[in-house]
């Protein structure tokens, strides 16, 4: 991130602020804003307590975590004490990488750091062990909140404006992805300095809605909480709310929901680790972790039923077969009589695009890994690319409907990123969907080899503006067996043959 004027450091700090809440639930649909309650110094913040192991007592309310633009701004860190260009100079290296993100994916890690450093100078050394005594903490004790003050803030607004004047998606995405992982630290922290640090990894993200676009003429608020944990899994969920232009109180406010789910993993032996119980206390509270249990279960039921299917040999057949030929059959005629090919479809490989890239120590976090909401900023930009070509408009970003992070991308690795149109529903003709895959390959040329490391699926709808001026969305077609049962996987995970 580029430095800026000590003027504009202190103008963004005095208007973006980052509050570690205490006691209001996740917002209740009828809300018109997010509760803001006590704030924490950065070292409260980060989920762990002073080097004795006591936790510390809260900062003032009016005393919040700042969000700087850059390292020479400090802030936030032991209360009102300031982080000067030296201090940051002399923490370990693994520590700097916020200082090359947005300066609210910044300030986050800069609240959880102070664990990490913590526990590196008081039990990083081999004798240190793993936490042997689970807690039982409640939601209020992660929640953490952001206000971004865009209105006020010329600064902070240029750095998240798009080119039609909306927020940037793709960078509220690394901010997200941030706080999901500053909240997952803050829950599994037990408040000792002896006990090594548990390594939380990004497992997956489930639909992530954005339900009005996010404008950049007033605040922006963003709230979230743990709503369930499992043995060594821990789920979050996010809600970005701004009041409507007009200030109609009445309007919901939520423009944007996401779920994260973060896994814990022993940071020596790299197995899964258990994490902290959660004790709901509100009714919402109680509500959230029931609907999260119940999927978990649902989903703990599917995988075991396909692992039952693999281990007796069974293939399915029958409807999937005649579904899959369904899908084929025009793909076939492109093949082979693309002469007589509908001209209202086209097939899958030619709405493809690809980017490739070689990971820089800049963009890995906290744990020395590629920053997960680094790789959605990426992937959501290069997904917009492709749907805008293949729509030739300008569309309208709904869903993020899964992400998979399937395995780590570590420093100097060559990445690629393949997008396409994988299907597109145009039943409604009034919202047309244009549904895109990207998926991103680790790849190593002296060894031969590419593995998958993300999955990706977002979901673009076409704006009315286009829609009036006759735009046609054409029909997407697979031409081999493997596109085909991609189309199929991704349309019965969305439960479109429910």
């Amino acid at each position: 991130m580029a430095m800026r004027s000590s003027t504009a450091t202190s103008l963004l700090s005095r208007t973006l602020r980052l509050r570690a809440t205490s006691s209001p639930p996740l917002l209740e649909p009828s809300a018109h804003r997010v509760p803001r309650a006590e704030s924490r110094a950065a070292s409260s913040s980060s989920g762990g307590g002073d080097p004795s192991g006591q936790e510390p007592a809260p900062a003032p309310m009016d005393s919040p975590i700042k969000v700087f633009s850059d390292l020479r701004g400090g802030g936030g860190r032991g209360g009102s004490a300031a982080i000067d260009a030296g201090g940051s100079a002399r923490k370990p290296l693994s520590l700097w990488p916020g200082m090359y993100h947005s300066p609210v994916t910044n300030a986050l890690w800069e609240a959880r750091s102070s664990i990490f450093e913590r526990k590196m100078d008081a039990g990083g050394n081999a004798d240190a062990g793993p936490q042997t005594e689970l807690l039982t903490k409640k939601p209020a004790q992660s929640r953490t909140s952001i206000v971004y003050k865009f209105a006020a803030d010329d600064i902070l607004r240029e750095q998240y404006r798009d080119p039609w004047n909306e927020v940037r998606v793709g960078k509220l995405l690394e901010d997200l992805d941030a706080l999901a992982g500053t909240i997952a630290v803050k829950h599994c922290s037990d408040g000792d300095s002896t006990t090594r640090p548990l390594l939380l990894v990004t497992a997956s993200v489930d639909k992530m809605v954005l339900m009005k676009p996010l404008r950049l003429d007033t605040e922006v608020n963003i709230i979230g909480a743990v709503t369930y944990v499992g043995r060594s899994s821990i789920d979050i969920q996010i809600e970005v709310t701004q009041v409507d232009q007009d200030g109609d109180v009445q309007s919901d406010p939520i423009a944007l929901t996401a779920n994260f789910t973060f896994v814990a993993r022993d940071s020596v032996t790299g197995k899964s680790a258990p994490v902290n119980r959660l004790s709901p206390e509100t009714e919402r509270e109680k509500q959230l972790y029931a609907e999260t249990e119940a999927l978990e279960k649902v989903k703990r039921r599917k995988r075991e039923e396909q692992k039952g299917v693999l281990e007796k040999g069974v293939h399915k057949l029958g409807v999937e077969a005649e579904r899959l030929k369904a899908l084929l059959a025009e793909g076939r005629v492109f093949s082979d009589f693309p002469a007589l090919a509908d001209r209202d479809s086209i097939l899958m490989k030619d709405t493809r695009l690809e980017t490739s890239m070689i990971c820089q120590p800049q963009q890995r976090n906290l744990y020395g890994r590629i920053f997960g909401g680094f790789l959605m900023h990426r992937a959501f930009e290069l997904a917009f690319s492709t749907a805008y070509a293949f729509v030739g408009q300008r569309l309208c970003f709904l869903e993020v409907d899964h992400v998979d992070f399937l395995k780590p991308v570590d420093v100097g690795d060559f990445l690629r990123f393949k997008s396409c149109v994988l299907f597109t529903q145009l039943e409604n003709k009034w919202q047309p969907l244009v549904n895109v895959e990207v998926v991103a390959h680790v790849t190593r040329p002296e060894l031969r080899k590419s593995e998958i490391s993300n999955t990706f699926h977002f979901t673009f709808s076409v704006g009315s503006d286009a829609l009036k001026n006759g735009v046609n969305i054409r029909n997407v077609v697979p031409s081999t067996e493997e596109e085909a049962r991609r189309i199929l996987d991704r349309m019965d995970a969305e439960g479109l043959f429910d």
